[in-house]
């Protein structure tokens, strides 16, 4: 295989074939794929087995390593980036090991069939952007209120008033209540008004000062004037940043899981 080869693949090979193509791609820091039938020994905070089955190994060039069923978005294994490898063969047996020093932990792949292993040397520069929707940027403020402001706790959400629905209700640092509108566009005139009977709705039922946040990525010339005529407050927020809060969630989620399971 010549290191100058943007991929390399073998169909089928054999352990000997397999083992070299792995070594040089783990050696010069390619994406490496290899499907086959495997099974998988975990050791490290706590120990898991997996039982032989057809899967793809995926290392990446950063040392992270991901092992994946056929089903599912998530790997049923996986290692971090910065892991070393160990690559050796066993009889008719290939074994690849990642191992990680802190905390120290490995795991060990091992594989008897070999339907396919790819090299490949992959040049990814692109930006990633991430959106949300209405209903995103609902879930980031849940899970991190201080989007709309420090202090800020939900009570509920999609709490039913006589206009319609309010996106978040919450309180404030001083104890007021809030009224959350979201906008994942340009805020109008009319997301104003419609906060404005939002706010007026709770108002009319209870004893304590009521505030309106009208929360988009920007409003729209005008509006400004109308918020302060109604006494409403405006935050600016990117969806993108929901996006991401959202996506950081998920991963923290992920991380969770799999400690769970190996626990």
């Amino acid at each position: 295989m010549s290191s100058s080869k943007p991929f390399t693949v073998l169909v089928s090979p054999n352990v000997k074939e397999a083992v070299k193509v792995v070594k040089e791609a783990v050696s010069q820091r390619k994406t490496l794929l290899v499907v086959g039938n495997c099974w998988v020994r975990y050791r490290g905070r706590a120990s898991s087995k997996l039982e032989p089955g057809e899967r793809i190994l995926i290392i990446k060039e950063d040392g992270s390593l991901l092992v994946h069923r056929s089903v599912g978005y998530e790997p049923v294994n996986w290692q971090p980036p910065g892991c070393i490898f160990h690559t050796q063969v066993k009889g008719d047996m290939l074994e690849i090991r990642a191992v990680r020093r802190k905390p120290a932990e490995s795991v060990r792949v091992f594989f008897d069939r070999i339907h396919m292993v790819s090299a490949l040397s992959l040049v990814d520069s692109g930006e990633f952007a991430l959106y949300a929707s209405e209903e995103d940027m609902q879930r980031a403020i849940l899970l991190e209120p201080s989007l709309v402001e420090e202090g800020f706790k939900p009570i509920s959400y999609e709490k039913k008033v006589e206009p319609g629905f309010v996106d978040v209700y919450g309180v404030d640092k001083d104890g007021n209540l809030v009224v959350v509108e979201i906008k994942r566009k340009t805020a109008s005139n009319e997301a104003v008004l419609q906060l404005a009977r939002y706010v007026e709705a709770i108002r009319s039922k209870v004893n304590r000062k009521v505030r309106g946040i009208l929360v988009a990525p920007n409003i729209a010339k005008g509006v400004q004037r109308l918020l302060a005529t109604l006494n409403l407050d405006f935050k600016a927020l990117d969806p993108k940043k929901c996006a991401k809060t959202l996506k950081r969630s998920e991963t923290i989620k992920l991380e969770t899981f799999f400690k769970e399971k190996i626990n």
